[in-house]
C-alpha cells in the first residue's frame, strides 16, 4: 500500500534493506520470506533470491531515501517485517535504531512505527486465516 509511493530506485533499495533486516538475526524464516514476496508484488519488482550480506552496505542504501515521506514509508514497512514472526530480536532493534538515527526520527517515532507495524502484521495474519477458511 505504501511502498508504491517510493521512487523506482528507492524500491530496489528498500528490497535490499528488507533482505538485510530479515537476515540480521540469522533467522530468515517463512513468514519473513512471505512478507518480502508481498513487498515485491506491491512494488511490481522481482525478488532478488541471491542476497549477499557481505556485499550489502547499509549506509550506501540509506542515502537513497532523501525525502521524509520515503523515510517514513521505509520505517513503517520494515516494522511489518520485524513483527511478522512475533519476535523483535536485539539485532533487529539495533538495526532499526541505526536506520532511525540516519533518518533523523525520534525514539517516540520508533515506538509509533513499531506499534503500526505490529498491528499491520497481526491484521495480515488474521486476513490470511479468514480467506483460508472454508
Amino acid at each position: 500500500m505504501l511502498l508504491m509511493k517510493l521512487e523506482t530506485k528507492e524500491k530496489f533499495c528498500f528490497l535490499q534493506l528488507a533482505h538485510y533486516l530479515a537476515r540480521v538475526d540469522s533467522e530468515y524464516g517463512d513468514k519473513e520470506q512471505e512478507i518480502i514476496e508481498e513487498y515485491c508484488a506491491e512494488m511490481g519488482i522481482e525478488n532478488e533470491d541471491m542476497f549477499d550480506v557481505a556485499e550489502f552496505s547499509l549506509q550506501d542504501t540509506l542515502r537513497h531515501f532523501k525525502t521524509k515521506k520515503s523515510k517514513k514509508i521505509v520505517m513503517l514497512e520494515l516494522m511489518i517485517l520485524i513483527h511478522a514472526d512475533d519476535s523483535f530480536d536485539f539485532k533487529e532493534k539495533e538495526l532499526i535504531q541505526t536506520i532511525n538515527e540516519s533518518f533523523g526520527f525520534s525514539k517516540k517515532d520508533i515506538s509509533y512505527f513499531s506499534q503500526w507495524g505490529k498491528a499491520v502484521a497481526s491484521f495480515y495474519e488474521q486476513g490470511k486465516l479468514i480467506i483460508e477458511e472454508e
